[in-house]
């Protein structure tokens, strides 16, 4: 998949999950699906990235953003089924987004 359309589903991808999380606790009904879309999207970006290049840190990183793409898929089964445990897969996700944020390496270009 190309970088720059990467980025852009990646962009949109995380604003429908905001927008379906945000969404749902105004009982909307069109939220799981957005959330579910975003969760598809965000998942589909990371799954696409070539790890051949990394190092084994990057790589572990990476796995970490797999699973949590993962969880964000698995809490919008959980919004289909009105069950509350669509809350604890995405704080799960998001702190191993914020972990892996933080301790990613930076690139030196």
């Amino acid at each position: 998949m190309n970088q720059k359309v990467r980025t852009f589903l990646f962009n949109i991808s995380g604003l429908l999950i905001l927008a379906g999380a945000i969404l749902y606790f105004i009982h909307w009904i069109a939220a799981p699906y957005l959330f579910a879309i975003g969760a598809a999207g965000y998942t589909v970006c990371y799954l696409t990235i070539s790890v051949k290049e990394m190092d084994f840190r990057s790589r572990r990183l990476h796995r970490f953003n797999v699973i949590s793409g993962i969880l964000m898929v698995f809490a919008s089964g959980f919004m289909f089924k009105d069950r509350t445990e669509w809350i604890l897969c995405l704080t799960i996700a998001a702190i191993l987004q914020v972990y892996t944020a933080f301790v990613s390496p930076k690139n030196k270009q």
